[in-house]
């Protein structure tokens, strides 16, 4: 077996664990607008749960990113691929750490009508799902123009997330929810406007795996 194609086999084994954690996800962020939407307890619980996996899985992958290293000894754009999935990988760790904040908010605000007030959370999470769903299958595909165009959809979700503060202001004003539950809205609104930016890291990293550049600078 030659080195190269030993490579490639190892690189299209990653690829694939970073598609299954990207499905994990993914998942989580549906799961947890159910739960905030029905106020499940339980599905909170499972997402905060199921965080471990998420977590487990990046430690696989970064193993894997290591051995190609040390072993492959990978140089120019092989090597910016293996150390940028590296990169990806935290990315994708963290959104699922926030889809588990979320689930500790939704748990803590029960038992209120607080979903009813702020409609563009939902659309929030359908466009985060979005962004994170195209930015790992742009890095996985090296589609530097599929990222770009990921990217975009982040002023939607800042949009959004400007129009939950100003829910807010109103639940506050004339709802008669709780200031405390008002905040725990807000938070999840800011956990869901990370997974954006998070989505946009990824795809800042597919540039860079293509070009050398990150954020028009050349590194490598």
């Amino acid at each position: 077996m030659s080195a190269r194609f030993s490579f490639e086999q190892e690189l299209e084994s990653l690829n694939h664990d970073l598609i299954q954690m990207g499905e994990l996800i993914e998942a989580a962020i549906d799961k947890v607008i159910k739960a905030f939407k029905e106020q499940d307890d339980e599905l909170a619980n499972e997402i905060i749960k199921g965080d471990r996996t998420v977590n487990d899985m990046e430690r696989v992958i970064e193993s894997k990113c290591l051995s190609l290293i040390l072993r492959q000894q990978p140089v120019a754009k092989d090597l910016r691929i293996v150390t940028t999935a590296l990169k990806v990988v935290t990315d994708m760790e963290r959104i699922g750490d926030h889809a588990a904040d979320i689930s500790e908010l939704v748990i803590r605000i029960r038992n209120t009508n607080a979903y009813d007030f702020v409609k563009p959370i939902p659309k929030m999470a359908t466009v985060a799902k979005q962004m994170v769903h195209r930015a790992v299958e742009s890095f996985i595909k090296c589609d530097v123009e599929g990222a770009r165009e990921t990217m975009k959809m982040d002023d939607q979700v800042d949009d959004l997330f400007n129009q939950v503060k100003a829910d807010v202001i109103a639940m506050l004003q004339t709802s008669g929810v709780h200031a405390d539950s008002c905040i725990d809205v807000l938070m999840i609104a800011k956990y869901m406007e990370r997974i954006g930016d998070h989505a946009v890291n990824i795809c800042e990293w597919t540039e860079f795996h293509e070009t050398g550049a990150l954020k028009n600078i050349r590194i490598l």
